[in-house]
């Protein structure tokens, strides 16, 4: 008994020096877990996203038939609709911060078919930025639509205090006084109204067909062509957030979903699609998801310009898709498009002002 009673502490001290051997390295091992879900979850969630979210239901996408040398009446009928005995009138509305290239061609092209340009600008981001009036300080640019284009200009200040501090509600406030601009538009019952960002430009086609064709549905998406940096990085078809709505009395300007159609085909959206490298900082720091911007490193000009020539995610993410498939085949840089055939006219025939959107043209100054 008394040998025993020796030997037990030294037992003893053995099993607690071995089980404090093993529980260093699982504190290091729980340590670096913590660490590595705490700096890299939003990775860890978008890779994980098939097994965690339900992907929208599916669009109801309607063919979308274009000729050259078609009258309006053979393509209304070829979509199922009647033609109208006079047009109506189209009403293009877009929050505005700083996209000025590309909101110059999207003006331009659609000037033909557009009666009013509906734009409201703040003088501060959605994460509270102070910002210049960039489109009031250019107004000389858009000189040839001034007859069509109806703006004012959003004091932050007179948005909650309590609101300023969360981007999307921030956001919420610009359209809800879009809406109050909307009023002041003259938009009547019957017209149509475009509801988009700046950088998602409905086609003329488009455009002319919400004008004559009778008995388009009441409100429709329109599928635009997703493009990032320029147009030489063709993402996917998948950009659906721009509606057409005949508007109503009841009609509220909103950028989600709002209905299962979608015109398909409908036109182009060049997100980051800026002439200068300040531009692409000021965007990633101004926008509803400037929370991406996880490192000061993502802001440098160097790696700014290495993103946008090599197709990489300015975010340094992964995408943002429901499937593993789909998540896989987005993984990587975009690849490059050598075709610059059907984008917006204006675009092409003023080419050499817009080098920097058209293949082999990502170099950025600044």
């Amino acid at each position: 008994m008394a040998g025993n009673s020796v030997n037990l502490p030294h037992a003893t001290r053995r099993r607690s020096t071995l089980a404090f051997k093993f529980l260093i390295p699982f504190v290091l091992v729980l340590s670096v877990s913590v660490i590595a879900v705490t700096q890299y979850f939003q990775s860890i969630s978008y890779f994980l996203r098939p097994l965690w979210d339900t992907p929208p239901k599916p669009f109801s996408r309607i063919p979308h038939y274009y000729a050259p040398n078609m009258s309006m009446d053979q393509l209304c009928q070829l979509h199922g609709w009647g033609i109208l005995s006079f047009p109506r009138r189209v009403f293009d509305a877009v929050l505005f911060s700083n996209e000025l290239d590309i909101l110059e061609i999207r003006y331009h092209e659609l000037f033909p078919y557009v009666d009013r340009f509906v734009i409201l600008e703040a003088n501060a981001t959605f994460t509270g930025i102070p910002k210049s009036l960039t489109f009031f300080e250019n107004l000389n640019r858009f000189a040839f639509a001034s007859s069509k284009i109806v703006y004012d200009m959003l004091p932050i200040g007179d948005l909650d205090p309590d609101s300023r501090r969360m981007p999307f509600l921030v956001e919420a406030g610009h359209r809800r006084a879009l809406n109050n601009l909307l009023k002041r538009s003259g938009i009547a019952v019957g017209d149509v109204l475009i509801m988009a960002d700046a950088d998602e430009i409905p086609s003329p086609e488009t455009v002319q067909l919400l004008k004559w064709c009778d008995g388009i549905p009441p409100i429709m998406h329109l599928e635009l062509k997703n493009y990032m940096y320029s147009f030489e990085f063709h993402v996917d078809q998948n950009s659906w957030r721009t509606t057409a709505h005949v508007f109503t009395e009841r009609t509220k300007y909103q950028h989600s979903r709002q209905t299962d159609l979608m015109l398909a085909d409908a036109g182009w959206h060049c997100s980051f699609c800026f002439r200068e490298i300040k531009e692409f900082a000021f965007k990633m720091k101004a926008y509803s998801h400037a929370d991406r911007v996880k490192h000061d490193i993502f802001l440098n000009p160097d790696r700014i310009q290495r993103v946008i020539c090599n197709g990489d995610n300015i975010f340094d993410m992964l995408p943002e898709e429901y499937t593993f498939s789909d998540l896989f085949k987005k993984m990587g840089r975009i690849p490059r498009s050598a075709s610059a055939v059907h984008l917006p006219s204006y675009l092409i025939r003023n080419a050499d002002s817009y080098r920097f959107l058209l293949p082999g043209g990502c170099l950025r100054p600044g």
